[in-house]
């Protein structure tokens, strides 16, 4: 038997999840920002016990709901436009090994989410020189190490590509071999271009 603290702590989690995720879906929030921004406003000024906080997975799992209910007539065929961009950018940049992750990949992707590619090459300057011969105009940021904290950010550029936003973290070489393990849960945190293919293969045999 549960405690009734215990219950009101999962009530009080479900509650963040789903008001993070409308703040997702609505305005384009990333995880973290719309976790802290749905904390203060369930909870006012008061500090939220980090067990009551949801994790990602748990946000993730109600905004598929979200578009279930609220986006189900248009956020297939966004779905599928993002990917079929993503695996043109990918199939453009072979020779850096892309792999596609985030919304886009796990099927959550909304009208202002971007697509979120991996790259593994010999040094980052050898990706920005490929994209601006193609004549590609790019921006330059960085992003956190995908294996944590404890690695430095890796830079990361931006650009268009028929009209969608893409960011490309570069990573080196080596790297390639903690991207490739599979995570303990069996969920999928990234896909080459075989991939993304299967999916948009597997989204257009649902539709018929």
């Amino acid at each position: 038997m549960t405690s009734p603290h215990f219950d009101e702590v999962q009530l009080l989690r479900a509650e963040i999840a789903a008001a993070a995720a409308r703040l997702i879906a609505q305005d384009g929030h990333d995880y973290l920002t719309a976790k802290r921004k749905a904390a203060r406003q369930i909870l006012g000024e008061s500090q939220a016990n980090s067990n009551a906080l949801p994790d990602n997975d748990q946000i993730e799992g109600e905004l598929r709901l979200y578009h279930a209910l609220f986006n189900a007539d248009t956020q297939p065929a966004r779905l599928f436009r993002l990917r079929t961009v993503a695996l043109q950018v990918m199939e453009a940049l072979e020779r850096f090994q892309p792999y596609l992750t985030g919304a886009v990949l796990n099927g959550t992707a909304g009208p202002h989410d971007d697509i979120h590619l991996q790259l593994f090459a010999d040094s980052a300057k050898e990706v920005e020189i490929f994209l601006l011969n193609k004549n590609v105009n790019i921006d330059i940021s960085e992003t956190p190490h995908f294996k944590g904290p404890r690695f430095a950010p890796v830079e990361t550029v931006s650009f268009l590509w028929n009209k969608e936003g893409v960011h490309a973290a570069l990573y080196e070489l080596d790297d390639l071999r903690g991207a490739v393990k599979a995570r303990g849960d069996g969920k999928q945190l990234r896909a080459d271009a075989a991939g993304v293919r299967s999916l948009l293969i597997a989204s257009t045999h649902e539709a018929i």
